[in-house]
């Protein structure tokens, strides 16, 4: 007997060493140094980038036996969900090393995977969502029924990003209380961009700055129940905002990610406020802080004229992974080890799915964003707008009706076609795209 199991351990061993180094060159791999594992001997996890992989490889322990793979596809032109439903489709006949475990998901698509069975229920694997999570981000993760299907290690509220310098030229004064008084509704809004306008500077710089401000705080969804195509007067708002901002010469017609807006970010810019939360100016505003071109510590942030949020990580359980206690053991060391996540705000510039280190933080005299805000503490902006994100009226449609309708009218705001030409554009878009949706009467 004691042969025969010593036989059988070796052949286990054999066999975890083939499974260990048979996964494609493409995808990368965060090994322990033991071959014994309790579940599941490998854990694959889809990604778009590598933000999340850097704070997992540094922060996370990984159980002894386990191999990690990151399969990492770019979002560009929808190829990482195409490469993860490919993946999904395949989850039940695929071999026990080859499938999903865990994968990552935006808020703009996150309703298509949770009202699916690619998904399982955090309950399934033990996971119980704690009162210190930010509501917002465990409806975001649950279905119809309002069963969770994973965790944001994130919360992303979104601040108004302004040029201080610019700022005292315009109003006067640089520091955030009087730069938010001066800004708290959009009519004040609307009244400093004709004032930057007279001394020479853009208020935004691009024509799609202020969309998701707007857009977060619909009060309909895009598609109602009858598969209808509504406009939210939220949505109507941004277009007539827009409108008047180009017409005036307050905005660029530049797209969100466009050059011509990040280069709005050096020194020699001429912009006085960009729109975005932490992971934004952590990530998209390196030009600002160029040693040589950029504006170091010439940047603060404020509340802005409306609390929304922009994006955020979701970490979704996928059904058919038999790595349930490692799904449960990252999802709460990302969102309750207390350890883990003081150091997403602190080593990382995040702002945490936990209102209660978000608050120790807030309240902390002594703590600040030295990296881009000259040490402004940038979690207690945040703390006060994280309480005022709105998750209602989503709707898988969303992604696509959001940017299409910001691409289309981009035409119209740049002088290629008039309005109507801008908006037939769009309803066709909608038409080729989701055949379902009943367009408004020509």
């Amino acid at each position: 007997m004691k042969k025969l199991i010593a036989i059988v351990l070796c052949l286990v061993m054999v066999v975890a060493a083939v499974a260990c180094t048979s996964k494609p060159a493409t995808e990368t791999k965060t090994e322990t140094k033991t071959e014994t594992a309790a579940q599941g001997k490998v854990f694959n996890i889809y990604a778009w980038n590598e933000e999340f992989k850097g704070f997992f490889e540094k922060y996370y322990k990984v159980p002894e036996g386990v191999t990690v793979n990151w399969i990492i596809t770019p979002s560009d032109n929808g190829a990482y969900q195409q490469k993860l439903d490919e993946a999904l489709l395949n989850q039940a006949n695929a071999a026990a090393d080859d499938k999903v475990d865990m994968f990552l998901a935006e808020a703009d698509y996150i309703g298509k995977y949770v009202n699916s069975d690619a998904t399982m229920s955090i309950d399934a694997i033990g996971f119980k969502n704690a009162d210190t999570m930010y509501e917002y981000t465990i409806k975001a993760a649950s279905d119809d029924k309002g069963v969770c299907k994973g965790v944001s290690f994130q919360c992303c509220p979104a601040a108004v990003i302004y040029r201080k310098s610019i700022a005292k030229d315009v109003l006067g004064v640089d520091d955030p209380a009087s730069v938010q008084a001066a800004i708290d509704s959009w009519e004040k809004f609307d009244a400093v961009a004709a004032k930057a306008k007279e001394k020479g500077y853009y208020m935004t710089a691009s024509f799609a700055e202020t969309f998701r401000t707007f857009s977060n705080n619909c009060t309909m969804p895009w598609v109602d129940a009858n598969d209808n195509l509504q406009f939210d007067p939220m949505i109507t708002a941004w277009i007539d905002q827009t409108d008047n901002y180009i017409k005036n010469g307050y905005t660029l017609t530049a797209g969100v990610w466009d050059a011509e807006k990040t280069n709005e970010m050096f020194k020699t810019g001429k912009t006085m406020c960009f729109f975005g939360p932490a992971w934004y100016y952590n990530f998209c505003m390196t030009n600002a802080m160029d040693p040589e071109q950029g504006c170091v510590g010439d940047w603060a942030i404020v509340q802005g004229p409306q609390a929304y949020f922009w994006g955020g990580t979701w970490l979704l359980a996928a059904a058919g992974s038999d790595n349930t206690e490692m799904l449960k053991d990252i999802f709460e060391s990302f969102t309750i080890n207390e350890e883990i996540v003081e150091n997403l705000v602190k080593n990382e510039n995040q702002y945490p799915n936990n209102t209660k280190i978000a608050e120790k933080y807030a309240n902390d005299p002594t703590y600040g964003n030295t990296a881009i805000l000259d040490g402004q503490n940038d979690i207690a902006v945040f703390a006060e707008l994280a309480k005022n994100i709105k998750w209602e009226n989503h709707t898988n449609y969303d992604q696509i009706l959001n940017e299409g309708l910001q691409n289309k009218l981009q035409e119209y705001f740049n002088g290629s076609v008039d309005k109507d030409t801008a908006m037939k554009n769009f309803y066709q878009l909608i038409k080729e795209t989701y055949p379902n949706i009943k367009l408004p009467a020509a």
